[in-house]
């Protein structure tokens, strides 16, 4: 049974940082695709960052480039994103995501319907 828990929202201002973490239950992260996707309000999910912790391989939307940066610590089952030079554009509820058939094909999901496992989110508000 797959859980995921995203933590470490909370409120920052503008060209502030955070660090978002996921912590996995019930899988070895090495066989998943995990990514971290975002809602903003009144907007659909996106995606944000992904990575294949097997191969080290890290992907990001043009929106996190330069800005976030995805990694994780297999020992703690755990996925974080760096996220610094916030943005008002950055807020939203943050959610990690995790697949397996995609880590199989070699692929890291930044669309939602490629993930089949997901967490809870954590809020992100970046005041201006």
């Amino acid at each position: 049974d797959v859980q995921l828990q995203a933590s470490g929202g909370g409120l920052v201002q503008a060209g502030g940082s955070l660090r978002l973490s996921c912590a996995a239950s019930g899988i070895n992260i090495d066989d998943y695709a995990i990514g971290w996707f975002r809602q903003a309000p009144g907007k659909e999910r996106e995606g944000v960052s992904c990575i294949m912790s097997k191969n080290g391989r890290t992907y990001y939307t043009d929106s996190a480039k330069g800005r976030f940066t995805i990694s994780s610590d297999n020992a703690k089952k755990t996925v974080y994103l760096q996220m610094t030079s916030l943005k008002p554009e950055d807020t939203g509820v943050y959610y990690c995501a995790a697949d397996q058939v995609s880590q199989i094909l070699g692929l890291c999901p930044l669309e939602t319907y490629g993930m089949d496992n997901w967490g809870a989110g954590t809020l992100v508000t970046v005041s201006s």
